[in-house]
């Protein structure tokens, strides 16, 4: 009895001085993630918020964003602005290397960025040259590479946003190494040479992908932080599973198939909890609307904009769709932001009387209007039913248009729509926002609002420093965008993922992209 006593005694000091910690990190297993859809490219060239959360695996980006949505250091340790702030100079960690061992140069960085400038006209334009070419103020005119672990942005002028874009997920700007480029040119087909802290094992096309620890990846300093800090991996593997369906991704759940279901519509949180499933959650940034397409014949009529708008009750829409969890905002503006005040929920109220006006005004004679939607990510089939049945309601004959979502996806890229439920991927800030669908339309079709004074104000918003300052220029903004409704905001979409209990370490955070780093598994 003595004995046992005294073991035990023992045993809990020992485990209480650090000698044996229950939560201590632990190496082996395999992490298995949802996804939704397959991946679209391995090179950036086409992408979608699935693609982004496995290519920021692999590849290290420059920057990132911190659970706070500042930016912090990855591939770049540090950096510094010139006192005119055309000049950014960042300092890469010095030994870091690719899968294939091989040194990571800051050449390789300004090969790939000039090689996705060039992209436009091609068949796979890069989503971001629109970003930084000047069409939208920001005008990168040099990228150089003075050394090895040196790389330099050069700018027109000044931009208060620079930063915030190179961190953008969606921009998926990292470096790669040239070898995944072949002789003619063209990225070789399954190839992915990254200095991320996985590499690819196998990426089995609409099942799975399979990423390996790479145990010669370079870790950044500091704590894990959003997309930034330390990047360490512990599980041997990072499975990215396709399940399209949703209940039978949960079922996977409880089955102990899969270990993170994410995107998880609010209705299903109680559901969840009741069948013992852990749910995490996080104030969101993903902007939930339904497009327009304000150079279709019938919707370019302002008019014809506005009776939409006027027969959507957007406060019950919110509280419905999110079970309560998020409230409803047409702007810009997340209601998290520090430039967010009420002004930004100013839009056309709900009044189907006024409806009624504005469509004899506009001439609608109940020509058709084709809603798209898919099933695949259940909130936008879901919303596309709301809205279907309210604009009914007020004499607007809408027929839902159900897509495949890899051709809705495409639709949008190219304009081709009078009408779409949509959901962008999160963004950190409220300009990062409004310039996901503010812009010439002639030379990027997936732009909403093309009015050139909105692109005046929006220029000027991003040219604005001081928080009243551009507070005030984001709210003559929003005002424009209430007298235009090029795009219909519903809501910010709560994150909201249910979890495996076997996980250690695995949080949620606003901008919704699973991170398989800093996680491993209790035995």
């Amino acid at each position: 009895m003595k004995i046992g006593l005294i073991s035990a005694m023992a045993l809990a000091a020992l485990m209480l001085s650090g000698g044996v910690r229950a939560n201590e990190p632990k190496k082996g297993g395999v992490i298995r993630i949802v996804l939704t859809a397959d991946i679209r490219s391995l090179d950036g060239s086409r992408t979608d918020s699935n693609t982004d959360t496995v290519l920021n695996h692999i590849y290290e980006p420059l920057v990132g964003f911190r659970a706070d949505m500042t930016v912090g250091p990855m591939l770049a340790e540090s950096w510094n602005v010139s006192g005119d702030g055309k000049i950014y100079t960042f300092a890469f960690k010095k030994g870091t290397t690719y899968h294939n061992g091989d040194k990571v140069l800051a050449a390789d960085f300004k090969w790939l960025w000039e090689r996705r400038m060039a992209s436009r006209g091609t068949d796979a334009p890069w989503l971001c040259v629109p970003t930084f070419d000047g069409s939208r103020g920001l005008k990168v005119e040099a990228v150089e590479a003075p050394d090895a672990d040196t790389l330099v942005f050069k700018l027109n002028a000044p931009n208060t946003l620079f930063l915030v874009r190179l961190a953008d997920p969606v921009c998926n700007i990292w470096v790669a190494s040239p070898k995944n480029v072949g002789a003619d040119g063209k990225w070789i087909d399954g190839s992915a040479i990254g200095s991320g802290p996985f590499r690819l094992r196998e990426w089995k096309k609409e099942q799975y992908i399979s990423l390996a620890r790479y145990d010669g990846y370079l870790a950044t300093g500091g704590e894990k932080n959003g997309q930034a800090g330390d990047r360490t991996v512990y599980v041997d593997e990072a499975r990215f599973t396709i399940v399209p369906d949703k209940t039978a991704a949960e079922t996977a759940l409880f089955a102990g198939q899969v270990d993170v279901v994410s995107t998880i519509q609010p209705s299903r949180v109680e559901d969840l909890k009741s069948k013992g499933a852990k749910i995490i959650s996080s104030p969101g940034l993903s902007m939930t609307a339904i497009l327009m397409q304000n150079l279709d014949p019938l919707l370019s009529n302002v008019k014809m904009r506005q009776a939409i708008a006027h027969a959507l009750d957007f406060q019950q829409i919110a509280a419905a769709q999110t079970a309560g969890m998020a409230e409803f905002n047409p702007s810009g503006v997340p209601q998290s932001s520090a430039y967010f005040n009420e002004s930004f929920l100013q839009w056309p109220k709900y009044d189907p009387a006024r409806t009624k006006a504005l469509l004899a005004e506009a001439g609608y004679k109940g020509q058709p209007i084709k809603l798209q939607t898919n099933k695949r990510y259940i909130g936008m089939y879901d919303n596309a039913i709301v809205i279907q049945a309210m604009l009914s309601a007020a004499g607007i004959n809408v027929e839902l248009e159900v897509l495949d979502w890899s051709a809705q996806l495409d639709n949008f890229m190219t304009g081709k729509f009078q009408m779409q439920s949509f959901g962008y991927s999160s963004r950190p800030d409220p300009l990062v926002i409004y310039g996901m669908f503010t812009g010439d339309k002639s030379k990027t079709p997936n732009y909403q609002w093309g009015d050139p004074k909105a692109l005046e104000l929006y220029l000027k918003a991003i040219d604005t420093v001081g928080l009243k300052e551009k507070q005030a220029a984001l709210q003559d903004l929003h005002k424009l965008m209430a007298q235009q409704v090029p795009i219909l905001g519903l809501y910010y979409f709560p994150v909201i993922e249910a979890i495996s209990e076997k996980l250690v370490g695995y949080d949620t955070w606003a901008l919704d992209k699973p991170r398989a780093w800093g996680v491993w598994k209790k035995s």
